[in-house]
């Protein structure tokens, strides 16, 4: 067997990392600051500066810990060298957070977009894309930025036509009132959409490395801080700006927890499309105001949409890492033909669709929405800060415990206050429990259970082909050519998927030309772990099936064999053909209908792109 040691591939640069947080914290917008005026009215703007003050610390601590990790950086990867279950709570949190974060962003959508029930259309909506998402997670990155560009044109936009009216916005300005501790839990209560920086933090074991490291000492500082920093920023000015000036719309009154403006009620949870229609129909007539606040609904659809998928896609990724650390029961790694997880993709979309049938209301979803996302980035600040293996200034340090001290007061407070919330974050976290305990009793009976078939069965029995069927007992793999072969010094690379005409014509080429014949088999596995990079052939029952068939079929032609399991099928043949040297590639052409070509991507077209010039590429149909 030829070793192709493929790695999951570093190719997340920093657009498409900015998008994966922008997906998240870019939304915020969209519901904050209609859900702080019906939290302070006319004080408003100081709970909602609060809030970007502290999503901007909380930007610079996670841009320190996706320098200190390189390879994933998430509260369950960051944490679980100190200690096991600290790891797992801090990632049943956040999985409490991100079954809202597909409830809450699904519902704002249809609520942007004015849709009778919009609970009902957020449920399908949340279903359809957890069905997609059984094809794989293909370019989310790409599409999250394409739809943070018009979004970021919009922001951009409504911040100008916002301008003119800040003297009337500060005029409008009141003080806030209460007390402390009335106004802590007023700023409690809009502390939204943080998961975003976990999910970056995740992802930096698929960022670009800087220049200069290697997958040994790795490196991803450059893409990982430009792109913390300048979401960032982005949020938290203009976050600002749009809770300042939505002070000079006049008449807005709260009622029931809404927000109902002059002839127009229940404004909260569409804030920003109503300012649109005012301030720029104010500026360019009535009709333009009403094209714009389209557009705002349009585009703040698409992005919380967006934001839908990318939850859903990290819920599957979590569990899938847990199962795969025996930390949850194995049926969460059961893949299906497209290496996606059926059950975990099942949990994902099943439990967010009941979340917004039940709660219906956007308050009631945000409510219980922070709870885990704090708890969780409140975990991995708290572990990281009081690691004193890392190399960490001391400024870095003091910082980023400062941080987890605030982090932990607000989780405190809405465990506190907040009952619906506890409420759902105990029975997440006892449920996730009760499964690792369940897998850690399996675990346990079996280590304890005495090896009796082993002692019974003969060395020289044929009981490992039980095991495995379809495994042959010696290596599918020759190191020559049989004498009546030419073999010529160039190569020719085969992708199969199976035994087919494909094959057949790889071997009649071979035949022909004298070439070596190399074929390869990827299995595309779009969530993986270290251990899947290592696996070998024999562990797959259909590659070794495959193997075996063709060495029978290949009669006078040799063929050598190389076995890879990868993210991503294209990009995984052209590095094989680089690195072998070959100087023909033969693909089939796949049966999948058109439909499925575009959810998945063409992976004829992604190869012909990448293939360096000096390789010849030949489809075979």
């Amino acid at each position: 067997m030829i070793p192709t040691n493929i790695k999951r591939p570093r190719n997340v640069n920093t657009p498409r990392a900015a998008a994966i947080l922008y997906g998240d914290w870019g939304t915020s917008k969209a519901y904050v600051i209609g859900l702080a005026f019906a939290v302070a009215g006319y004080a408003s703007f100081w709970l909602i500066a609060l809030m970007c003050v502290l999503t901007a610390l909380v930007g610079i601590n996670y841009m320190i810990i996706c320098r200190l990790y390189p390879d994933g950086g998430g509260v369950y990867a960051s944490v679980r060298h100190r200690s096991e279950v600290i790891s797992i709570v801090g990632a049943f949190l956040l999985i409490a957070d991100y079954l809202v974060t597909a409830a809450i962003s699904a519902l704002s959508a249809f609520q942007y977009l004015g849709v009778p029930h919009p609970e009902k259309f957020a449920a399908a909506a949340i279903l359809i894309i957890g069905l997609l998402n059984l094809l794989g997670p293909k370019h989310t990155g790409g599409l999250a930025f394409l739809i943070s560009v018009p979004t970021l044109i919009v922001v951009v936009v409504l911040g100008l036509f916002s301008l003119p009216h800040m003297h009337e916005a500060i005029g409008h300005l009141q003080p806030l009132r209460g007390g402390f501790w009335h106004n802590w839990a007023g700023f409690v209560g809009i502390v939204l959409a943080l998961s975003g920086v976990e999910a970056i933090a995740n992802a930096t074991g698929v960022m670009r490395l800087d220049p200069g490291s290697t997958d040994a000492q790795p490196s991803v500082r450059k893409t990982s801080t430009p792109a913390i920093l300048w979401v960032m920023i982005e949020v938290c000015i203009f976050t600002a700006l749009l809770g300042l000036a939505m002070h000079a719309l006049g008449g807005l009154q709260i009622a029931n927890g809404d927000v109902n403006a002059p002839h127009a009620e229940g404004v909260r949870d569409y804030m920003l499309r109503y300012m649109g229609e005012v301030f720029v129909g104010g500026a360019l007539g009535l009709g333009l105001g009403h094209a714009f606040g389209i557009i705002v609904s349009i585009v703040f659809g698409l992005l919380l949409l967006s934001a839908v998928n990318t939850a859903i896609v990290d819920l599957i990724t979590i569990q899938f890492l847990m199962a795969r650390d025996r930390e949850l029961p194995p049926i969460f790694q059961r893949l299906n033909t497209w290496g996606v997880p059926s059950y975990g993709m099942a949990l994902a979309t099943i439990v967010p669709m009941l979340l917004v049938l039940m709660v219906k209301d956007m308050a009631g979803l945000a409510d219980l929405y922070a709870v885990g996302v704090v708890g969780a980035i409140a975990t991995n600040l708290g572990a990281t800060a009081t690691d004193r293996k890392l190399s960490i200034k001391t400024w870095e340090r003091t910082l980023m415990f400062a941080t987890f001290i605030v982090m932990a007061a607000i989780e405190m407070s809405l465990l506190i206050d907040k009952p619906n919330a506890r409420y759902f974050a105990v029975t997440v976290l006892a449920a996730g429990l009760i499964l690792r305990g369940l897998v850690q009793e399996r675990r346990m009976k079996k280590e304890a259970k005495p090896p009796l078939v082993a002692e019974k069965l003969p060395v020289d029995t044929d009981a490992v082909v039980a095991i495995a069927p379809a495994v042959p007992k010696e290596p599918v793999i020759a190191t020559a050519a049989p004498p009546s072969v030419s073999v010529s010094g160039e190569a020719i690379l085969c992708a199969i998927r199976g035994t087919g005409r494909t094959l057949d014509f790889a071997l009649k080429e071979a035949r022909e030309t004298g070439r070596r014949l190399y074929l390869l088999f990827v299995r595309e596995q779009p969530f993986m772990t270290e251990q899947d990079s290592k696996r070998k052939w024999q562990e797959d029952a259909e590659a070794s099936e495959i193997f075996s068939a063709a060495k029978q079929q290949a009669v006078d032609v040799t063929p050598l064999f190389c076995y890879a399991v990868s993210p991503s099928a294209a990009e995984t043949i052209v590095d094989v053909a680089a690195t072998l040297g070959a100087s023909r590639l033969i693909l089939g052409a796949p049966k999948r209908n058109a439909l499925l070509n575009l959810l998945r991507g063409n992976v004829i077209r992604e190869v012909s792109n990448s293939l360096p010039e000096e390789i010849d590429l030949l489809v075979y149909a």
